[in-house]
This record gives C-alpha cells, sequence and structure tokens, in this order.
C-alpha cells in the first residue's frame, strides 16, 4: 500500500529558507510573507516587538478559515499575549516556533491537506 501523501502541483511547498529569504513553490521570497497552500502573500510587517492582530489581515478571513496558524521567526518567539487573545478573537490561534520548524511544521501539514497558513519572518 502506498501511503505517500500527495501533494498537488500548485500547492506553495516551502523548499528552503536561508537569511536571504525563501524558496516556496520554485518561487524566491526576499521578506517576510504569508504562506497558505494555495498561495504566498508578500507580508509587510512591523519590527517584531510591534506586531498587531491588524498585522494578520491578509490571513484572518480566508474561506474556509485556516484551522493552523504557524508563526516563525529566527530564534522562534514568545507571542505577547495580548497579541494571542487578539488573534484569537479573529479565529486564528498561532503557534510561534524557529524559521526551521515553522516551515517543516507547514510542509507536514500541507501534506495532510490541512488549511495551514505560515508566517515567515526573515
Amino acid at each position: 500500500m502506498d501511503i505517500t501523501p500527495q501533494i498537488s502541483v500548485d500547492a506553495k511547498v516551502i523548499q528552503s529558507y536561508g537569511s536571504g529569504g525563501f524558496l516556496i513553490g520554485n518561487e524566491a521570497y526576499r521578506q517576510p510573507v504569508f504562506v497558505l497552500p494555495d498561495r504566498v502573500i508578500l507580508w509587510t510587517a512591523p519590527p517584531l516587538a510591534k506586531l498587531s492582530a491588524a498585522d494578520f489581515d491578509a490571513i484572518a478571513h480566508e474561506d474556509p478559515p485556516v484551522e493552523v496558524m504557524l508563526f516563525g521567526c529566527p530564534g522562534g518567539m514568545l507571542v505577547p499575549s495580548q497579541l494571542r487573545a487578539d488573534l484569537k478573537a479573529l479565529g486564528l490561534s498561532i503557534d510561534a516556533m524557529d524559521t526551521g520548524a515553522a516551515c517543516r511544521t507547514y510542509n507536514v501539514l500541507l501534506s495532510e491537506s490541512r488549511k495551514v497558513a505560515v508566517a515567515l519572518w526573515l
């Protein structure tokens, strides 16, 4: 029995990441991005310490809604409780982690056909 996950050819798989940016679906990105199964959204985000729920508006109203919201940044980060609460009010439960872990977790959830999104910070 073949148990290899079937990922759509058009799916936005994260192929690599580094200090210079990300390779997603064979396209290079050199700035923060939101990655969803069907598209990449360029993200003009403020410094990490000034993030607010409004900075996540680009993915807050997805239909169907995002099931799992990942946030990856170098070294990981604790999401301030107020930001976590504000995002929860928008229907986003955020899980912050190191960039590499966020990329790997996103790809695994994508392979499981989950409605996942990841915010990637350089």
